[in-house]
């Protein structure tokens, strides 16, 4: 990890730049041919694909009852207990977001109201690939099935034997997803945007994945399917002052950079003991890790920043707009009250960012690469539309018709006057 010392402010936007943004334009050329594959062969152009890309022969797409039921014997019962807690957290925090309906009289005569109306069909796309992140089923499936929604699908990568993970098909089952498929990349999301022999069409597709995912998310989400977030590789930015502990923070930044070669951590301190401290600790922690080849590649692409003051952390916290921020200073909420871009903030120095991947409750699939400034994390509204209502009593058409008579006519819209006129005719 490269260190910076007191970057000049019109620096920041360089340094803080994402790896491989220069890749975009190559990357969607590739999934626009992807999808036109699918959109044209459906199913034919999945096998193809999946043969293609995941090296992996695929007769029949969807998981099958017995494939479920075989999964149950495969998850061992200490893994079974940690998810159900997991679910139990996720399910309390998303259940109390639930918001009831609101009516209100805005003038005699004028109600308004609103409704939260489930989404009929939502697609969930699971990363496989070689971390199979059953966690993100939770994540999905728990809020949509809180929320009402009647189809829940689901896409994944099959493993190279064809299968699919048996935590992630038992963790499905344990949250009411309704039909899963051993279809990944993005030719999983051209597949749930338009429909295929196997696959349905849905009405939302939700869930992280790699720039291909995301691409394909973005460039369907412009006419043939509503999107959850643009979400791609993970990425953390770390706040710490000279009270953080060297070791805490290497392994926050390292659980991110696990993620993939794409990810990306970033230290930013105001003390310099603490910078160099970390670089030592990075080094020691990774050398112990199970995916260290993936790690270093990643922490090749992050970076360290000393600065000179609190307001500086703060002003490249917003400026880069984390998926996750996880603030070790000794007053946490006072620097998380100034932040107004993250997915996501860790307070204190007892707060990993791994738990809120798990278990503590909030949802882990969340804006990356900046859209943070824009971008809400998944919530139980994302599974939801909220839908107006209005009735107008013979005394409210009279209070408002003139207002709206005025109005139209100022747009130079008649037919819109004349549908008020019409009726208030004939309450003269």
């Amino acid at each position: 990890m490269k260190t910076y010392i007191d970057p000049s402010h019109d620096q920041w936007e360089a340094l803080l730049a994402r790896p491989l943004q220069q890749e975009n334009e190559s990357v969607r050329s590739r999934v626009e041919g992807i999808v036109g594959r699918v959109r044209n062969d459906g199913d034919a152009a999945l096998r193809e694909l999946s043969d293609q890309f995941d090296g992996v022969r695929l007769g029949r797409l969807e998981v099958t009852a017995e494939e479920t039921a075989a999964a149950e014997k495969q998850v061992p019962d200490d893994l079974k207990d940690a998810i159900r807690q997991a679910r139990v957290n996720i399910a309390a925090f998303h259940s109390a977001q639930r918001m009831e309906p609101v009516r209100v009289e805005t003038m005699p005569g004028v109600v308004c109201e609103q409704r939260s109306i489930p989404i009929h069909s939502v697609g969930l796309y699971i990363p496989g690939g070689s971390a199979p992140l059953f966690s993100t089923v939770l994540m999905l499936a728990v809020p949509a099935q809180i929320a009402g929604c009647r189809e829940i699908v689901l896409c994944t990568p099959p493993r190279k034997d064809g299968t699919v993970a048996p935590e992630i098909l038992w963790t499905a089952q344990l949250c009411g997803v309704t039909r899963i498929f051993k279809v990944g990349g993005a030719q999983a999301v051209a597949a749930m945007a338009f429909g295929t022999q196997s696959i349905p069409k849905v009405n939302k597709i939700f869930g992280p994945g790699n720039r291909y995912v995301t691409a394909a998310k973005q460039l369907l989400g412009l006419s043939a399917v509503a999107i959850d977030m643009p979400a791609g590789p993970s990425e953390v930015m770390v706040l710490a002052d000279e009270t953080a502990r060297p070791e805490f923070v290497a392994a926050d930044l390292l659980s991110q950079a696990e993620h993939g070669p794409d990810s990306q951590a970033i230290l930013v301190t105001t003390s310099p003991a603490l910078a160099s401290a970390v670089k030592t600790e990075v080094t020691r922690q990774l050398a112990l890790l199970g995916r260290a080849e993936i790690a270093a590649k990643a922490l090749a692409e992050s970076r360290i920043f000393v600065v000179s003051s609190e307001a500086e952390m703060v002003g490249m916290a917003n400026l880069y707009a984390a998926e996750h921020l996880i603030v070790e200073t000794a007053e946490p909420e006072a620097i998380a009250a100034q932040v107004e871009n993250a997915g996501s903030i860790f307070l204190g120095h007892y707060s990993p960012e791994s738990v809120g991947d798990y278990a503590s409750g909030t949802n882990h699939t969340l804006p990356t690469s900046g859209w943070a400034a824009a971008y809400s994390g998944v919530n139980l509204d994302s599974f939801c539309k909220k839908v107006t209502l209005q009735r107008l009593t013979a005394e409210g058409l009279r209070n408002i018709g003139g207002t709206v008579e005025r109005m139209a006519a100022g747009e130079g819209l008649d037919a819109h006057k004349n549908a008020v006129t019409v009726r208030l005719d004939t309450l003269k």
